[in-house]
């Protein structure tokens, strides 16, 4: 390598793929050298203030496997990763020594905590490139009939903007780099003893026992659309509670950007063309559309999803009584229902958008418990922990944000609709049976 060589540094954070990579892509056009980096940040594994891991044992590990393919994806490009246990403001300007980076290609990024990171990065560095740009919307920011600041406050306002006059960009190569560009990379990834943690195998009742990484995205991606055809009945069976192929669960892998919402909407195209479109396939990108929603609203509406009164900034009256909150993440309320979805978390990091619903409604309707908690509990616990859907989710089922008729879910009757025979209840609560 010659040392005045100029060098590109994607700085990877929640775009963890090498495919339908837009920041990715760029840093790769201008024939200069490319490296890749990736910062286990600590900060991300410690207490918060309501005393919970920031990141547990269960998406720290679903990370590291995802990391581990990531390198593999990008050596196969000739690009190097690297990877540190540190923090970015610790290891980017080093970098930038090292390998005389010239520019700084990485995902934009809108919520407070990443924003911070990066202004501490930025102070450090002077005369270097900084490009950041939208990398995780099924609708691109840039495409959309409305600014940012007018989203929509009701979701299918909001889609009906979007669904029928905006069109869905391609997906994004990114070419194979000069072999005569690698570097020497005497960096690990970090382990889950490296974060404190133990490692473990996941549950035998686990409707998530995947793993991290593009390759298994890509694989789930094909076997659940044309090896077993289950997205063809998606509409019907998303509201299941037991088994891996209930719904697509493809959220882990969006979390974390080992797969981006552009491949997954042009793989249900081509599903549409080659065998049937019906409510099913439909259904799937509509959740999709979803998802590009709560990334919206966070944009729209900054800090306030992360505050009491939430977007609506409405004055509720919250309870922070700990027996109560214990009993809920223990599995130990009046609720048998609310107690096999909470169990099922805590042994898996996973648990079906039919239980969130309704153990976060549980927690602040019935409970009237302060909802940051539970979207606190919830962001350790989960694989496909997503900052936008998370919060907003919550906010939605708390009150405080997208929902205009305020629901409240009774638990009961959920139950005996979408578990009539019990059997997810006694999978979870009498696991002995199983």
């Amino acid at each position: 390598m010659q040392k005045n060589e100029k060098t590109n540094l994607v700085w990877f954070r929640n775009d963890l793929r090498t495919i339908d990579n837009a920041v990715l892509a760029e840093a790769c056009k201008n024939g200069k050298r490319v490296i890749g980096l990736y910062c286990f940040d600590p900060r991300l594994f410690e207490l918060n203030a309501y005393g919970f891991k920031k990141t547990e044992k269960f998406r720290a590990k679903f990370l590291i496997e995802s990391i581990k393919d990531l390198k593999l994806q990008l050596n196969a490009l000739n690009i190097d990763l690297l990877v540190y246990h540190d923090t970015p403001e610790a290891v980017v300007p080093k970098l930038c020594e090292t390998f005389n980076v010239s520019s700084i290609y990485l995902q934009k990024e809108w919520t407070q905590e990443e924003v911070d990171v990066e202004i501490a990065v930025k102070s450090k560095l002077s005369n270097i490139g900084w490009h950041s740009m939208y990398n995780q919307f099924l609708y691109h920011p840039d495409d959309i009939n409305f600014e940012i600041d007018n989203t929509p406050q009701v979701f299918t306002v909001f889609r009906k903007k979007l669904e029928k006059y905006i069109a869905i960009r391609e997906t994004i190569q990114t070419k194979k780099q000069s072999e005569e560009y690698r570097i020497d990379n005497n960096t690990s990834i970090t382990s889950l003893a490296d974060l404190g943690f133990e490692d473990f195998q996941p549950h035998p009742h686990s409707a998530f026992p995947f793993k991290g990484g593009e390759r298994e995205a890509l694989k789930r991606l094909e076997d659940y659309t044309f090896n077993t055809k289950k997205l063809g009945v998606y509409k019907k069976t998303r509201n299941g509670l037991v088994g891996v192929d209930y719904s697509s669960k493809f959220s882990s892998w969006l979390a974390n950007g080992s797969m981006s919402a552009r491949t997954i909407y042009w793989k249900v195209k081509q599903f549409e063309q080659e065998y049937f479109k019906n409510q099913s396939t439909y259904w799937l990108i509509f959740e999709l559309i979803w998802r590009d929603y709560f990334k919206y609203i966070a944009m729209k509406h900054r800090n306030h999803i992360f505050k009491l009164g939430g977007i609506l900034q409405k004055d509720y009256t919250w309870s922070t009584n700990a027996s109560q909150i214990e009993q809920w993440i223990n599995g130990e309320t009046p609720s048998d229902f609310v107690n096999a979805n909470m169990i099922e978390l805590k042994e898996t990091g996973w648990m079906s958008n039919r239980g969130r619903q309704n153990v976060a409604s549980y927690f602040a309707k019935e409970l009237e418990l302060d909802w940051r908690i539970g979207a606190s509990y919830f962001e350790s616990l989960l694989i496909d922990y997503d900052v936008h859907s998370n919060y907003g989710n919550w906010m939605y089922v708390a009150g405080v944000g997208n929902d205009p008729r305020d629901r409240k879910f009774n638990v009961q009757l959920q139950a005996e609709r979408y578990d009539t025979s019990g059997t997810f209840r006694r999978l979870w609560l009498q696991p002995s049976l199983f």
